[in-house]
């Protein structure tokens, strides 16, 4: 059975920075493409960042140069670290793993509310 432990989120102000991090268990870790997407009330679901097994990355424009998505395979654990945050980065934001060979299933953890606000 796969289980994360998401951590990091919470209430920062516009400019500052959080680290989310979501460990996995249940899984060989270097199997899987690692993402992060977050979600809004009302909004659909958005990939932020993604990074390969090898640690090839992506991320949506929106973020491009502020946030950094990384993984320590050994430690079966992600990360993201986001700078210069903005109000509209406010999200529950949600780790997910997809294995990059059949069946491709995919896990999704639960989420770390993360809030941009004076």
């Amino acid at each position: 059975q796969v289980q994360f432990v998401e951590s990091g989120g919470g209430l920062v102000q516009p400019g500052g920075s959080l680290r989310l991090a979501c460990a996995a268990s249940g899984v060989i870790f270097s199997a899987f493409t690692a993402s992060w997407y977050r979600q809004t009330p009302g909004n659909q679901r958005e990939l932020v960042a993604i990074s390969s097994p090898g640690g090839a990355t992506n991320y949506a424009d929106s973020v491009k140069g502020r946030f950094t998505i990384s993984r320590d395979n050994a430690k079966n654990t992600m990360y993201l670290q986001m700078n210069s945050l903005k109000p509209d980065d406010t999200a529950l934001y949600y780790c997910n793993l997809q294995r990059t060979s059949p069946p491709y299933d995919n896990f999704r953890g639960q989420g770390t509310q993360v809030t941009v606000s004076s």
